[in-house]
């Protein structure tokens, strides 16, 4: 290996070899280590080249190689920026197709998510019901609506749901139709208990005049003397 040097390097580079070429470049520059046979090669750049990203340090900024199969450009390590020519990005990954449930955005290979579907905003929460009904249950559900105002390629299927629903508590309270039904029964009850006061107070009555028919008096004609 040859001797470190700080006099005679390209522009750029605050220390270098002849052997290894840059060994530390100037800050704000980063650091590309290139292979050369069995030589790694060091050179300086403003930038990192395709397939690569930067990363900044106290010690020295280099160039790391993305790790992200068929990756263009990256931003990390592991997230692509742009894939190559023919494939789609989604979420920093790269693909033949769109996954499941998602579509390439307008004249782009960017595979759009579904939350960039334009909704409108959710409507007011409904009654709470169980089983269509409205009343006579303790838990039940409610459900709220919005529409879908524009689609990606006007696809609706891969916009998210319009109906949410969630679980709801009412106060015990009886229905209507128990209400009146009771009401019916407790009407024909009185109208029951009122007949059989009737009845009785006939019955009553009718005793009454027999007993008082027995009491009366018999009018007699006195009988004529004897001539």
């Amino acid at each position: 290996v040859s001797t470190e040097l700080s006099q005679g390097c390209a522009r750029g580079c605050d220390l270098c070899s002849e052997f290894n070429g840059c060994l530390r470049c100037s800050p704000k520059l980063f650091i590309l280590l290139e292979r050369n046979d069995i030589r790694q090669i060091g050179i300086c750049l403003p930038s990192c080249p395709l397939g690569y990203f930067g990363l900044r340090n106290t010690d020295m900024n280099k160039c790391i190689k993305c790790k992200i199969e068929n990756c263009e450009s990256c931003f990390s390590r592991n997230f692509c920026t742009k894939c190559k020519e023919g494939l789609y990005l989604h979420k920093g990954r790269c693909y033949v197709t769109c996954p499941e449930g998602y579509a390439a955005a307008n004249g782009t290979m960017e595979c759009s998510s579904p939350a960039q579907c334009e909704m409108s905003e959710w409507g007011p929460w409904g009654p709470c019901s169980k089983k269509r009904k409205l009343c006579g249950f303790k838990k039940g559900n409610e459900d709220r609506t919005r529409r879908i105002l524009q689609a990606p390629s006007g696809d609706v299927s891969l916009c998210p749901a319009t109906t949410e629903v969630r679980r709801c508590t009412v106060q015990k309270s009886q229905c209507p139709e128990g209400k009146r039904k009771r009401k019916e029964e407790q009407g024909k009850q009185d109208n029951g208990n009122r007949n059989r006061k009737d009845t009785k107070d006939t019955k009553s009555g009718t005793k009454k005049r027999k007993n008082k028919q027995r009491g009366a008096t018999v009018a007699t004609t006195p009988a004529s003397p004897a001539q």
